[in-house]
């Protein structure tokens, strides 16, 4: 023990040592320890790297021995010799005889777990020490293309990667580690009864033909004005935020096990007008009468009643206008961090800006936009919903139901998301079609026409990656702007879902 204790890291290292933290023993036990028992990889795998390991030759040394072992081939100083006989800085620390006296001098296997969280630790703080001089470095030079308020973000952004444990660098990962997360996720569905892979919106036909909100999905919801936009994405916040119940999920990870918390970037309305749209919905009184304060006791009373349930809902809202697409990932990456993540909304696309000041065109800015927006889905591990506008060429149609080619900078879009939706309220339409009332025919067709459509609208699902396309119908009620399901003619004696 004490014979390898006394052996020095590379030269390289030294001058470095009383500013760097690290733990030369704790490397040489560790390493000592797999030659010695392989079986000891397994413990250690999913904590450290060879990029964890102070002492570059360590950093070799694991990586030769963990690319053996996952070959099921043994890993001990006789066959890896064969590798590092070469090798400049083992030389240095006395050749091939290094690694058998790692092995001599390893003790008890029992300690290994520790060891290993000691490297690890100590190589985080490692990279926070480097995070802080590169941070100094690049604010101490003035640079007219390198804004403080640019650097914070991106400072922002590398703590975070940091902090989520290595997902900076996560690089390929094995296809049975990609099969066993996709089983984990086909049982959590299976243990539901056959419910959802994702997050329930609360409108049961949207969940079947989505299967749920799926992380990692971008989603984007498109309309024209005055369709329901707005409504139906305050809807689905609400209506996941209400359901929220913590605990431990099947991973066993603690988290949202039912409902979750909702990020809504409100870039058109105020974040009082969309908590009145949502306090609209909830205590069933109009959002006109809201504004204009003319309600009844009873509705007040009921108004505040609704506003003490929505005080407990995980709903956070950011109302920054014309926001940057970089300081929106910083933004969700925050609150993540502080209060957890489990859907974000962005109403809408078209009201994010790029980063670029190079007066490129709106084409390219939006697909700045949209690759940031699916950018975040990812690296969060959740599902993103953003809003956007329709071009108006739906107008000019007979047909007015929306299509993939009517999104505005269509392609971008369109390529990045996952599931592409669009909002359409036909109602709203045939309503401006009303005849004159001394053409009674024609009053008595469009009367019996907005008798059909009164109170219904449509979800077209235009696109999506893993399911069928189709259109799923709702309810929408105009004074609470909300939708709901729709009550099928032959549920009607079963009092809907």
């Amino acid at each position: 023990m004490n014979e390898i204790a006394t052996i020095t890291p590379g030269k390289a290292h030294i001058e470095a040592a009383e500013t760097m933290p690290h733990s030369i023993e704790a490397e040489q036990q560790l390493l000592g320890a797999i030659l010695t028992n392989n079986d000891i990889f397994d413990r250690v795998a999913s904590i450290i790297t060879p990029a964890h390991f102070y002492e570059p030759v360590h950093a070799r040394i694991f990586e030769i021995a963990s690319a053996r072992i996952s070959k099921n081939a043994l890993a001990s100083p006789v066959t890896l010799k064969a590798f590092l006989e070469d090798d400049e800085g083992l030389r240095e620390l006395g050749g091939p005889a290094y690694l058998a006296r790692l092995a001599g001098a390893a003790v008890s296997s029992f300690a290994v777990r520790d060891y290993a969280e000691m490297i690890y630790d100590l190589a985080v703080r490692r990279d926070l020490i480097q995070l802080g001089r590169d941070i100094a470095a690049q604010a101490s030079k003035v640079d007219v293309d390198s804004e403080p308020r640019d650097q914070i973000v991106q400072a922002e952004q590398k703590l975070y990667q940091l902090a989520e444990q290595g997902q900076s660098e996560r690089g390929f990962v094995s296809f049975l580690k990609a099969v066993t997360e996709a089983v984990n996720v086909a049982n959590a569905a299976y243990q539901r009864e056959g419910g959802l892979a994702g997050l329930s919106t609360g409108l049961t036909d949207m969940d079947t033909k989505l299967g749920g909100l799926h992380p990692s999905d971008l989603l984007i919801l498109a309309g024209r004005p005055s369709m329901g936009k707005t409504s139906l994405a305050t809807n689905l916040a609400f209506n996941i935020a209400k359901a929220y119940r913590k605990g431990i999920r099947h991973d066993g990870t603690e988290g949202a096990v039912e409902g979750g918390v909702v990020g809504f970037f409100s870039l058109e309305m105020s974040a009082e007008q969309l908590a009145a749209r949502i306090l609209a919905e909830a205590s069933e009184i109009s959002s006109h009468k809201i504004r204009q304060g003319d309600m009844t006791e009873e509705e007040f009373r009921r108004f505040v009643e609704a506003a003490k349930t929505l005080e407990a809902c995980p709903l956070y809202i950011d109302d920054t206008p014309s926001i940057p697409i970089s300081q929106l990932s910083a933004r969700a990456r925050r609150l993540k961090r502080a209060h957890g993540l489990d859907l974000l909304i962005v109403d809408y696309l078209q009201l994010v800006r790029g980063t670029s000041r190079s007066g490129e065109n709106r084409v390219q800015e939006i697909g700045e936009i949209s690759m940031g927006l699916k950018a975040i889905a990812k690296e969060l591990n959740i599902p993103v919903i953003a809003l956007s506008q329709l071009s108006r060429q739906v107008e000019s149609r007979e047909d007015k139901r929306p299509q993939l080619s009517d999104l505005r900078e269509s392609g971008s879009i369109e390529q990045d998301a996952d599931v592409v939706m669009f909002v359409f309220r036909e109602e709203y339409y045939v309503e401006r079609e009303k005849p004159s009332d001394d053409r009674l025919d024609e009053m008595a067709a469009w009367q019996e026409r907005m008798a059909r459509l009164h109170g219904k609208a449509e979800v077209i699902i235009g696109k999506q990656r893993h399911g069928p396309i189709g259109t799923v119908e709702l309810s929408f009620e105009a004074q609470f702007t909300r939708f709901g399901n729709l009550v099928k003619p032959w549920q009607q004696g079963e009092g809907g879902y």
